[in-house]
């Protein structure tokens, strides 16, 4: 490898990355995990790798070494939409409302969704019905409420979203989890080429790959939709609703990761954004 052509990332909450050049010029992907339970994962994610990698029209990583220390591969084309500075804050390589970027991502979460349930059961893939997903998030509720303190508006809001049939309406579908700008790879022409971090596909909930585009606004949202029903994606009932419904989840899913992951300050930010204080005293 060649020193000066190491850069370390340090944005994930369950991998470090470092981006390689060897002796032979090929650029490599480098992936250390954080912890124990994160290395675990590798093996379900490797799968999953495995199922898409030749039923979509994008490059996905394909894996050269993989062992409870260290996962490797030839890094894809194309570069990230999103990436983040030495400060943790976002910087843009797209604009967040590219209509092009929006059309891009309607055609993949398309694909996505198009993948045989069947297919991704056999190969392993973690798999639940919409009420299963919508019981599991109950019980994330209850253990968090368990070991953190939850403002009451929040509590109240996931209460409601809970309870509200309209919202868990439809079978599951495969969906990549954390479809949003960082995860894909684009071209000069903001054509999605490859996917990156596959760890969070399961077949469930339909709604989570649209969740990061309602967020970018209703223009970018609407495109998305048109260009994914356009691709032969089936309509989904209340989908701005559930998006946003899944937005405001956000603080209980890093609370779910953060008892999950044992890691005090991990366990501190979740609870800021629970609306409590922080007991370390650590910054939320």
């Amino acid at each position: 490898m060649e020193a000066d052509a190491l850069r370390l990332e340090e944005a994930g909450l369950d991998y470090r990355v470092a981006f390689a050049r060897a002796a032979d010029g090929v650029d490599w992907v480098l992936r250390i995990p954080r912890r124990p339970d994160a290395a675990a994962k590798r093996v379900a994610e490797r799968r999953i790798l495995e199922l898409v990698a030749p039923r979509l029209s994008v490059a996905v990583p394909r894996w050269q070494v993989c062992t409870e220390e260290l996962i490797a591969y030839r890094r894809l084309p194309g570069a990230p939409g999103l990436t983040l500075d030495a400060r943790g804050e976002p910087v843009w390589h797209v604009e967040p409302s590219s209509a092009a970027l929006a059309a891009a991502l309607g055609r993949l979460i398309a694909e996505l969704q198009s993948i045989d349930l069947d297919d991704a059961r056999r190969a392993g893939v973690p798999a639940r019905t919409v009420g299963e997903v919508r019981a599991r998030w109950r019980r994330d509720l209850e253990r968090v409420g368990a070991e953190l303190e939850i403002a009451p508006a929040l509590r109240a809001r996931w209460e409601a979203w809970l309870s509200d049939d309209a919202l868990w309406p439809e079978p599951a579908a495969f969906s990549h989890g954390e479809l949003y700008a960082a995860h894909v790879l684009v071209d000069a022409s903001v054509h999605i080429v490859g996917v990156l971090d596959w760890t969070t596909a399961e077949v469930g909930d339909p709604a989570i790959d649209f969740t990061y585009q309602h967020m970018m606004g209703s223009a970018a949202f609407e495109a998305t939709v048109a260009a994914y029903l356009e691709a032969g994606g089936r309509e989904h009932p209340h989908l701005a609703a559930r998006c946003e419904a899944l937005a405001a989840a956000a603080p209980l899913a890093y609370a779910r990761f953060a008892l999950e992951s044992g890691d005090p300050q991990h366990r501190a930010r979740a609870a800021a954004q629970l609306g409590a204080p922080s007991p370390s005293g650590a910054p939320g």
